[in-house]
């Protein structure tokens, strides 16, 4: 069940950055980055309501730190993405699953606990290795800086994930986790957008609007189930079925906007979904041995 909600994540996540690349031509980034997070605060705090679920924690510095290292990690993104090839900034952000297995393994090793995760590590690799071969990326030498920043939004993405498996082990719920996460992008993109000044509706196509309130209701409901995944599920599990967003978005490229995939790309794609699906059956199988090892 937890596999099925990091595959919701990525869809979520991929049909969000349409509206993104919808938008982007209107507003900057700084903008999209409030929108998102002022939307999202009202969205999961109108959830949390009807929930009757608390907003007020009693880990306020771990969100804290979920939130500022998760911002952190979406600006060198963001960064990465201005001064990159986008194939080359998506792949360097992707490593956060390589990144998050690595920790996790790493973890057991250290604790005596490895059991039987070589497996599954095998897979998130065999994942990884897909999306190279889907977005072929490349680096020039005067692209050394930028290319650091996107490496260190991996790896600001895998502390993330973790802080939110960490926040799920001490019961803290869900939307509660995305609810402060939120409030932070609000904060850093409102600092951003004042900075470089916000663009007048005036001057803005409907269509970008339009897609305004879509973008922060997909991101909320794709944080809500990347959480619920980091938090109750396999570590190693999530961090390769992660990679399906990539699938999702290849997808989103061939039918809307007319874009092709080559023949090693579509081998990507391929190696992406297989890697998914034996990392499924190697968890399943191998439950009670691993289970103890990982956070969840």
């Amino acid at each position: 069940m937890q596999a099925l909600w990091m595959v919701l994540a990525a869809f979520f996540f991929s049909t969000m950055a349409v509206g993104i690349k919808m938008a982007g031509a209107d507003f900057h980034s700084f903008e999209l980055v409030f929108y998102r997070g002022l939307i999202s605060v009202v969205f999961i705090g109108l959830i949390l309501r009807a929930r009757r679920t608390r907003i007020a924690t009693t880990v306020p510095m771990m969100h804290a730190w979920r939130s500022a290292v998760g911002v952190f990690s979406m600006t060198a993104w963001f960064y990465a993405i201005a001064h990159l090839p986008l194939a080359t900034a998506m792949t360097l952000n992707y490593m956060s699953g390589v990144w998050v297995a690595s920790f996790v393994i790493g973890g057991a090793l250290l604790y005596g606990k490895a059991g039987r995760q070589g497996p599954l590590m095998a897979t998130v690799l065999a994942s990884f290795a897909g999306v190279i071969l889907l977005l072929r990326p490349t680096l020039a030498q005067d692209q050394l800086f930028a290319g650091l920043i996107g490496l260190l939004s991996g790896l600001g993405a895998a502390m993330a994930m973790l802080q939110v498996a960490a926040l799920g082990k001490v019961g803290e719920p869900e939307g509660r986790v995305v609810f402060y996460f939120s409030i932070g992008t609000t904060v850093v993109g409102l600092v951003g957008a004042l900075w470089l000044g916000f663009t007048p509706w005036r001057d803005v196509r409907w269509q970008a609007l339009a897609w305004l309130l879509p973008i922060g209701v997909l991101a909320s409901l794709g944080q809500w189930a990347m959480t619920r995944a980091y938090s109750r599920g396999s570590t190693l599990l999530v961090a390769n079925l992660q990679y399906l967003g990539i699938v999702f978005a290849a997808g989103y490229s061939l039918v809307i906007f007319g874009e092709s995939v080559s023949a090693m790309g579509w081998g990507g794609i391929a190696l992406i979904i297989t890697s998914g699906v034996t990392a499924t059956v190697l968890r399943n199988r191998a439950l009670p041995n691993i289970a103890p090892a990982e956070p969840r």
